[in-house]
């Protein structure tokens, strides 16, 4: 039996948490193996939530007036205090609780809070305030505007659909299961808010409806979840055989426990190191563990029966030949080519989170079309969201635009390459799309015909069609074996968006300048990076990267 110290308690994220990563959070004799140091641009994101959080309440505070029963627990008190002024808010019928701690549901093994609690009249009902987004362009999202925090009064939105993010309806599950433990719930429906980043509406999910794949609702879906979840917490604590072994998945990127499952999956030459996700899965239930078995297997034969998702079996058998014999890269096409032009531009775009894309960067190469070649950015310094941005883009565009014609008008050929287009696309179209009114603007359908055009080429397809990659695709690992070294040894996306902060003086401080340096020489060796990358897969990749059918 487990002792007090040792009481499994579960909060809303181990739902959605990776398996084995609950296991790990409650075997006591994991307690002292020491985790991956903490991410700087995951505590960034940790203090952007916390002050958008402050924000949104204080804004819901002027809202309703200085008499509409407000109680708001400071989120830096000892927990048991928070607990007992959620208790005492509970009993009062306080109208809205901002920053509720509920007592443990010992009997569920549950803990957890809400952002805000609302009473409606008959009971309490969660409200989350998020950073992120939480609808897109379409129609039927059940809303009201933010400031209106009663959900009788959700209509269908004609101008938003909801954005799916399971966790937070797994989140409020939770929530909507320990105020049910509580007696404090409505007892007629199972309801919970959701207000994003963009901070107008809120979103109002109906926990009991099926919207969830096969039907089910997502207090269903919770359900099963969460029992799962504590069986393995407890075995866990239990000292019993673990339920959930490691294996790579996408979380493990930012998991503090990586370090510790990678020597694991690294001593076992576990199969997920080359096929992640429900594929590593079904291979392991076919018998295939290790990357060594895998490999073994003839990429010509019929793959054994099982529900393949990713890319094609025999694709996973030369991944795990390559993982092997430590190669990046294998070709997997007999000629490796690239579209290419008289005249060159690559891109790379740099946005800060949701909130806009403060950088275009460019680099100019090819025939003489009487302009200036090398790297040039076009940038806003002033703090994301601004309508800066309107004018930083306009530049940007007037200038590509100009770099188009004039290579038609010298009847020459043009390309512009960038690596993973999903990116830029999302800020070509987004800039058209909020600054359209802003002179030299482009619109969306002059945006569109580019895009579709043979002149824009994304290089991350590119790699993709062309390549098995064993280590993964990013620019970061590909580049390099094309020859090409980042100048500043911290280059990265998520160190650039603290360098962001800095550049702009986001927290109050003085903008520095030796930041905005730091990201325009981090923006400039990214497009350096394409560059390089596609003269070296039209000059040298045919001859230095093995081809698949040779292992």
């Amino acid at each position: 039996m487990l002792s007090v110290s040792n009481e499994v308690l579960l909060d809303a994220g181990a739902v959605s948490r990776c398996r084995r990563r609950v296991h790990l959070e409650h075997d006591p004799a994991m307690r002292e193996v020491p985790l991956a140091p903490p991410d700087p641009a995951a505590q960034q994101r940790i203090a952007d939530a916390s002050a958008h959080r402050e924000a949104i309440v204080q804004r819901l505070m002027d809202a309703t007036g200085p008499d509409a029963g407000w109680v708001k627990i400071a989120r830096d008190l000892p927990a048991a205090e928070r607990v007992q002024l959620t208790e005492e808010a509970l009993a009062a019928e306080a109208r809205y609780i901002w920053g509720a701690l509920l007592p443990v549901d010992h009997a569920g093994h549950r803990r957890g809070g809400s952002e805000l609690l609302v009473h409606t009249g008959a009971g309490y009902v969660p409200v989350l305030v998020v950073r992120h987004r939480i609808t897109d362009r379409g129609a039927g999202a059940p809303t009201t505007v933010m400031t209106d925090l009663d959900p009788a009064n959700r209509l269908p939105d004609p101008t938003r659909k909801v954005r799916s993010q399971p966790r937070d309806q797994m989140r409020l599950a939770h929530l909507y299961r320990m105020l049910e433990a509580l007696g404090k719930s409505e007892g007629h429906r199972a309801i919970g808010g959701v207000i994003g980043l963009d901070a107008d509406v809120v979103v109002w999910h109906d926990l009991s409806a099926g919207t969830w794949p096969g039907g089910r609702s997502a207090l269903t879906e919770y359900q099963s979840r969460f029992a799962d979840r504590l069986a393995i917490a407890t075995a866990a604590a239990e000292g019993e055989e673990p339920l959930a072994e490691p294996s790579r998945v996408l979380e493990c990127r930012r998991c503090p426990w990586w370090p510790t499952c990678e020597v694991m999956l690294t001593e076992t030459r576990d199969v997920s190191l080359v096929v992640r996700g429900e594929d590593a899965m079904e291979l392991r239930r076919a018998g295939v563990s290790t990357v060594d078995k895998l490999a073994a297997l003839d990429p010509a034969a019929e793959p054994p029966p099982m529900n393949w998702t990713g890319g094609t079996f025999a694709d996973a058998i030369i991944l795990a030949r390559a993982w092997l014999a430590d190669l990046t890269l294998v070709r997997k096409v007999d000629r490796v080519e690239v579209s290419r032009g008289d005249v060159e531009v690559d891109v790379d775009m740099e946005s800060f989170g949701d909130s806009g894309a403060y950088l275009w960067g460019s680099l100019l190469t090819g025939a003489d079309i009487g302009m200036e070649q090398g790297y040039r950015a076009f940038a806003t310094w002033e703090p994301l969201p601004t309508a800066d941005e309107a004018r930083s883009f306009a530049e940007f565009w007037a200038w590509f635009k100009e770099v188009r014609e004039r290579t038609l008008a010298a009847g020459l050929t043009f390309r512009a390459y960038c690596y993973n287009a999903l990116a830029e696309n999302r800020w070509l179209f987004g800039s058209a799309e909020r600054f359209g009114d802003y002179p030299g603007v482009p619109t969306k359908a002059e945006i569109a015909s580019f895009v579709d055009s043979e002149e824009w080429i994304d290089l991350f397809r590119s790699v993709t069609d062309q390549f098995l990659c064993s280590h993964g695709k990013g620019l970061k690992v590909i580049a390099p074996v094309a020859g090409f070294a980042w100048r500043d040894p911290e280059a990265g996306g998520e160190a650039s968006m603290s360098w962001y902060r800095d550049a702009v003086g986001m927290d109050g401080g003085i903008p520095d300048d030796v930041q905005r340096e730091r990201l325009l020489r981090y923006n400039e060796d990214d497009v350096l990076a394409t560059h390089a990358l596609r003269n070296w897969m039209t000059d040298h990749a045919q001859t230095s990267v093995p081809y698949m059918n040779d292992l």
